[in-house]
């Protein structure tokens, strides 16, 4: 597992990561959220081996990854913020070095290439050179070169920044398939990605854990968790509706949102207004154009947890 401990990292007066302490354990993909400056990136950086600690320890797969970088970073595969790479490489020759430097033997390399490859789809751009590929292809060259080796352990850092809705689909399933015998830490500034990919997260800000929980969790503390949002056909109903929806005595409060005419109820404690709410609407023949529970809204719960931050 990975196993951090206490982790300081100080620049200066500047306290950038401030006594974090974690593990993350295989068949885990944690998602790591916070808004820009929260430590995040710099964290990531720790645990890749890339960035001593100014105290603490990590520990990936039982080594030190500060006084056994050699045998942790065997076991890591990295992201970097931005991919680096050698741009008047192509992708060919740059997967091809990464297995040089990774010291794989000739009979696996050909078959783990042509994998990786097929993968994240790079078989149109392999001999063009890198610094002409999009920043979508670039960051799957990236990505490529971090799980080349099949490595135990996966941090990656915005793994779908600059990919197309479709490339971000299919990076997601990637992740997502790998999940099961891997350590996958992802750092992301979209909340949508922790749902898709993540079945747990953590939030920071100014270096320290404000929250560590599963998405479906964190959904929880949101005020909108078990609300009832619905829409009527007919606008002109809309006040009449508001009104007897408010006199249930499962609901708390009813807002409106006037740009998209949509009602939102929010329940008494420990009430779930749903039924009573579709029963009043049958009666009073509201034509519904929308009407659905809510799980609870994870951009909330992240600025209120990190104090209105943007991610």
């Amino acid at each position: 597992m990975i196993d951090c401990q206490n982790l300081c990292k100080q620049y200066g007066r500047l306290q950038a990561v401030d006594d974090l302490t974690f593990q993350v354990q295989p068949g885990e993909v944690l998602g790591f959220l916070g808004p820009n400056g929260a430590g995040k990136t710099t964290t990531m950086r720790i645990v890749a081996g890339f960035l001593p600690a100014t105290s603490g320890r990590a520990l990936v797969c039982g080594f030190d990854i500060e006084t056994q970088a050699t045998e942790a970073k065997r076991r890591i595969g990295y992201l970097p913020e931005g991919a680096p790479s050698y741009p008047e490489m192509t992708p060919m020759s740059f997967l091809d070095f990464v297995a040089d430097v990774r010291g794989m033997p000739d009979a696996k390399r050909r078959k783990r290439l042509d994998e990786v490859i097929g993968l994240l789809h790079l078989e149109k751009v392999l001999d063009q050179s890198i610094d002409t590929l999009s920043k979508g292809y670039r960051r799957r060259v990236g990505l490529a070169q971090a799980i080349l080796h099949d490595p135990e352990v996966l941090i990656l850092d915005e793994p779908t920044d600059g990919l197309d809705p479709n490339q971000k689909h299919e990076v997601r399933q990637l992740i997502s398939g790998m999940a099961s015998n891997k350590i996958i830490v992802i750092s992301t500034h979209l909340l949508e990605e922790v749902d898709a990919v993540c079945n747990r997260a953590i939030i920071i800000a100014a270096g320290r854990i404000l929250a560590d929980d599963t998405p479906q969790g964190l959904e929880t503390r949101s005020r909108f968790h078990n609300a009832v949002s619905l829409k009527l056909a007919d606008p002109a109903r809309l006040a009449a509706a508001r009104s007897a929806i408010e006199s249930l005595a499962e609901v708390k409060s009813v807002e409106l949102d006037d740009q998209s005419g949509r009602l939102t109820a929010f329940p008494v404690t420990g009430q779930f207004p749903l039924t009573q709410i579709n029963e009043l609407a049958d009666s009073s023949d509201w034509d519904l154009a929308e009407l659905h529970l809510e799980s609870g809204r994870l951009d909330e719960v992240f600025r209120s947890i990190t104090g209105g931050a943007s991610a």
